[in-house]
């Protein structure tokens, strides 16, 4: 027979032991029942603070918004509509139109953008790509440092150097080049929509160059190798693997870019000229809405006058949020129906 162990009455017989009660999310895991003192209480606190840190962003957009419009309401009254299509501008006898304004800033942002943009990829891809290690360093700092330089320095910049240069150099040769287009040609004055255009240019290089840049170093090296291996040049591997990977990334730092030059105001006031007209020349001077609340607001002396003034601010916040909006849109073209790469 085979060996059994035999119960005895001495022995102690089995004894059950009662399963420990433990709570589990939906995944399955097992985690310890946590009471109000020892942890739900931090957490409810910190939830409530987070949450009132995002009220608190929504809040002062409200804010802003109301009292924008509740200001603008004289001559919201006063002219409707037609204030936004309107091209005269004389506090005198208080007709006001904002066209100019708008006008002028779409104009000098986008011509800002035509110049800005492609120095600003090429200087991005230079020191990703093709840029010597000991020289790649200074290069990113020295791109980050026209950041950090203030606006009205740039004016001054743009008073004593590119003013003169632009006037005896630069535009006498568009004139002759391109003057059959029409946007180049007239008076040579300096100051003008295209001093403007090339201030606000430098100015936001280094937004938009930084930006592409830390988007380009996130690109995937393999990318990279695998154009090589297919036997692409550098141009080709660039273009191919990098760029048009990282093309959502770079058009959101054309929208940075894009905002800062619609909001820019001292170095564009030193320069534009200052002048409520539209001309298809940009060598005429022009106006923008943000230099006009720089150079008028303190000079406002009527209501009606003032409440123009903070029109135009509306119409500069509401012009910026159609931007953004349509930059958006355009992301959303080009990157849809590409798939997301998952993350490592």
């Amino acid at each position: 027979m085979a060996n059994r162990a035999l119960h005895r009455p001495d022995m102690p017989g089995p004894q059950t032991v009662e399963p420990t009660k433990v709570t589990g999310n939906k995944s399955g895991s097992a985690r310890p029942l946590l009471t109000a003192s020892g942890g739900e209480l931090p957490d409810r606190i910190f939830g409530f603070a987070m949450l009132l840190c995002g009220l608190t962003i929504l809040a002062l957009l409200v804010l802003i918004v109301y009292e924008l419009v509740l200001r603008s309401s004289l001559s919201w009254h006063a002219f409707g509509l037609k204030f936004f299509n309107g091209q005269d501008w004389d506090p005198v006898n208080e007709q006001f139109g904002a066209l100019p304004f708008i006008y002028g800033t779409l104009v000098s942002s986008l011509l800002a953008l035509i110049i800005a943009v492609p120095l600003a990829v090429g200087v991005a891809v230079f020191t990703t790509e093709m840029c010597p290690k000991a020289l790649r360093g200074p290069l990113s700092f020295f791109v980050e440092l026209l950041a950090a330089i203030p606006s009205v320095i740039y004016g001054l910049w743009a008073i004593f150097v590119l003013i003169p240069i632009l006037s005896r150099y630069v535009q006498p040769i568009l004139s002759k080049t391109l003057g059959w287009t029409g946007l180049f040609e007239g008076p040579n004055f300096g100051y003008s929509m295209l001093a403007a255009g090339v201030i606000m240019a430098i100015m936001i290089v280094p937004i938009i160059s930084s930006i592409t840049r830390e988007v380009l170093t996130v690109v995937p090296q393999h990318q990279r190798e695998a154009a090589l291996a297919l036997g692409a040049t550098r141009w080709e591997m660039i273009r191919i693997g990098v760029l048009r990977n990282a093309r959502a990334g770079i058009m959101g730092a054309i929208i940075l870019g894009l905002g800062r030059a619609l909001g820019e105001t001292m170095a564009v006031t030193m320069v534009i000229g200052n002048r409520p007209e539209i001309a298809k020349s940009l060598f005429a001077p022009g106006y923008t809405m943000a230099s006009v609340l720089a150079n008028e607001f303190s000079e406002a002396t009527g209501n009606v006058y003032l409440s123009a003034l903070i029109e135009i601010g509306l119409a500069l916040f509401f012009v910026t949020i159609v931007v953004n909006g349509l930059a958006r849109f355009l992301v959303w073209s080009v990157t849809r129906g590409q798939p997301r790469r998952a993350s490592a």
